[in-house]
């Protein structure tokens, strides 16, 4: 909801009750509309109700479904799945779409009362997460496809062999999952040089290079040993050295002081087949940490200390000396 924005007593046709999902716990409500608790379970909640107002989604539209509940709707910008969803509302009879002005400024009871008229006729399994896992096991195993390159096995693994070929970029290799065993002629793209091995405890205590390592364990991970070389890297770039790095690399290189603490974590990627978001509500999801993550590295500094790149030095001149971050 947007800041400030306050729900009002003559937005609901008369004699409507309304639950609100997510409201925060110092906004004051009419007596017509609930707040609901912030574990409230909402799947019940909609199966309860006449019909629910939001916006699309594949949670709400799924729940809407399910239930048959008449879903008022208002449009998600940027949400290219958007189409598909609003054309599955209208051919079951089960949405109607708000338009956010009237959303914002109350003009609610006209939708509501015309989802009153709506008959949801979805017939369709209801059990999402089943249908979905004998698809994915119908098409790894090849079924209903002939065999060879259109095999579903083979389709499916060039269909992610092709999400790694889409995150190149020059200068940069990218590394084929070790399971993709076709050769290196037939996906076209060269496997990343495997970094050289060393032995290197990683507890509290230990050093790794320019490290020391105080507290936590690295857990033998290689992705992690070349982080924190790329990090050693940084400090002494000296932009009138010849050697040709990245803008990013360059605006890094002010960024930490090696003789103080350094925070380091790293978030392992996920290959995200369905649910998603929607584990929440306890619905099923599919998914799986991979060997691919995202590290990250802080330091708290002195203000005094701190170097700045030149476009936040004019900033601070302008509004004084106030705390700065700088992500790069």
């Amino acid at each position: 909801q947007p800041a400030g924005w306050k729900l009002k007593k003559e937005w609901l046709p008369d004699g409507w009750l309304c639950l609100v999902c997510g409201a925060s716990d110092t906004q004051e409500l009419p007596p017509n509309y609930v707040k609901l608790a912030k574990d409230a379970y909402t799947p019940d909640l909609m199966a309860a109700s006449d019909c629910m107002l939001g916006k699309i989604g594949y949670g709400t539209v799924s729940e809407a479904l399910a239930y048959k509940l008449p879903f008022v709707f208002v449009r998600r910008d940027y949400f290219n799945e958007e189409p598909f969803l609003r054309n599955m509302l209208e051919h079951y009879q089960c949405g109607i779409e708000m338009i956010r002005r009237d959303l914002l400024t109350g003009h609610w009871k006209p939708y509501l009362l015309r989802a009153l008229t709506l008959k949801p006729c979805y017939d369709r399994p209801i059990n999402g997460g089943e249908v979905a896992a004998h698809i994915l096991q119908d098409t790894a195993v090849g079924k209903k496809y002939i065999s060879g390159k259109l095999s579903g096995a083979r389709r499916l693994r060039d269909a992610i062999v092709l999400g790694y070929q889409l995150q190149r970029a020059p200068g940069r290799d990218v590394g084929i999952p070790e399971w993709y065993s076709l050769s290196e002629k037939e996906i076209g793209v060269r496997p990343a040089v495997a970094p050289a091995s060393r032995r290197i405890n990683g507890s509290a205590g230990s050093s790794f290079e320019d490290f020391e390592i105080l507290h936590g364990d690295m857990q033998g991970l290689t992705d992690t040993m070349a982080f924190l070389t790329s990090l050693s890297g940084l400090v002494g770039n000296d932009p009138r050295i010849p050697e040709k790095q990245s803008r990013e690399r360059t605006a890094a290189s002010v960024l930490f002081d090696l003789e103080e603490d350094i925070y380091v974590a790293r978030a392992p990627g996920r290959l995200d087949v369905m649910g998603g978001i929607a584990d929440y509500s306890g619905s099923l999801v599919l998914q799986m940490p991979i060997r691919e993550a995202c590290h990250v590295a802080i330091q708290r500094s002195d203000p005094i200390k701190q170097k700045l790149w030149k476009h936040t030095q004019a900033r601070q001149l302008a509004n004084g000396a106030v705390p700065i971050l700088q992500i790069v």
